[in-house]
């Protein structure tokens, strides 16, 4: 495929995802049918298609319209790049632009538009954020850095670094946290390398590894991931001692592959059903990852900004309440429970933890600790409350 029939093709996938389509699907169905396009082309049109969801707004407003191609007129205006050099009609690109294209389009104008944020959620962000919003914005608007998080129990950082260059997968140490590597070259390639399949390291965000190391752990106590997902969390604080680890989720099939990673890792977990945990119970620690808007991880999954509405985040602030009320009964006196999102937002971070103790006597917070894009991975917030 020529640079402009990626372009095209992109173009034509974005029509779909506008109206509702999952991208990650759109862009699997795309593939499966067009044997033609090979491990390059694929990753040009995924990565055109992304881009654009990051910077829906204002490659819409640069491009003159909230269409694929709209969208990808707007994405060579933002390179001040003449979208006339690539859509030229020739061959499999697309067609050449029209009088009314080449008049349109302008630069954002709002705040929000120019930080690609529907104009509703830029005073959560400003709220959060206060001077940092405008920056951090911005941030969202670009690709994410790969990182993965050192099995320190089975290797060191730099002995992983070695090994992985071998394989011709550069990376670099990575911030917030000793266990993490910044993924420079190669990254396509790490699910198929002989550490992964040894278990020497996961896939992890470095500000999520930071989260979990700042959880105090020590070897015998009893740890609830209480919302696992894919156990990420749980096998990166198994990682750190030697504890008695139970993972729960309210949808167990998100678990699925979570036996196979621990058994890969060295790493002894129980997986929980919901009718179960009192009879585990009390635990030491805690952790409940809610469900929330994902505002920190945007660049990941950018159309997570685009989807929620207020409605649904009102819905998660009730979930999150309730699964805050529902853990706290699980933990020990003197235990911990840990409270973790990955958003930016305070009110589902500082006001709900303000909420809950207010709705339980007898807890104190002990640390908080919150993260931004700026300081090298996602966004997150954790909240360590002690049961008195």
């Amino acid at each position: 495929m020529t640079p402009a029939a990626r372009i095209a093709t992109a173009a034509e996938l974005l029509d779909e995802v506008l109206e509702g389509a999952a991208a990650e699907k759109v862009l699997t169905s795309w593939a499966r049918r067009s044997r033609f396009a090979g491990s390059k082309d694929r990753a040009a049109v995924r990565d055109h298609v992304f881009d654009a969801l990051r910077c829906l707004r204002s490659f819409a407003a640069l491009g003159g319209a909230m269409t694929g191609r709209g969208l990808m007129i707007g994405m060579a205006r933002s390179t001040e790049t003449d979208p006339e050099t690539i859509f030229t009609g020739e061959g499999h690109g697309a067609a050449a632009l029209s009088d009314a294209e080449r008049a349109a389009g302008q630069p954002p104008v709002s705040d929000a538009e120019a930080g690609d944020m529907p104009e509703w959620l830029w005073p959560h962000l400003t709220r959060a954020l206060a001077d940092e919003a405008a920056a951090v914005a911005e941030v969202l608007r670009h690709r994410a850095p790969v990182y993965i998080r050192v099995n320190t129990s089975l290797i060191s950082a730099d002995a992983l670094a070695r090994e992985l260059a071998a394989e011709g997968i550069l990376t670099t140490p990575g911030p917030l946290v000793a266990t993490a590597l910044e993924v420079t070259e190669g990254a396509r390639r790490l699910a198929s390398t002989i550490a992964f399949g040894e278990g020497r390291f996961e896939m992890q965000d470095a500000a999520s590894q930071a989260i979990c190391a700042a959880i105090p752990v020590q070897d015998g106590h009893s740890v609830l991931d209480y919302c696992a997902g894919g156990g990420g969390k749980t096998l990166a604080l198994g990682a750190r001692a030697t504890l008695h680890l139970t993972a729960h989720d309210v949808a167990p099939e998100r678990m699925r592959d979570l036996p196979v990673r621990a058994r890969r890792a060295g790493i002894d977990v129980h997986l929980a059903e919901r009718g179960e945990l009192a009879g585990l119970a009390p635990f030491d620690v805690v952790l409940c990852d809610v469900p929330c808007s994902g505002s920190g991880a945007w660049r990941r999954a950018p159309e997570g900004k685009w989807r929620l509405t207020e409605d649904r985040l009102e819905q998660l602030l009730g979930i999150q309440a309730q699964i805050l009320d529902e853990a706290a009964s699980l933990v020990a006196a003197g235990g911990l429970l840990a409270y973790a999102t990955c958003s930016l937002f305070e009110a589902e971070n500082g006001d709900q933890i303000a909420a809950f103790l207010a709705r339980n006597p007898g807890w104190q917070v002990e640390t908080t600790r919150r993260l931004t894009p700026l300081d090298g991975g996602d966004g997150f917030f954790l909240a360590c409350l002690r049961r008195i």
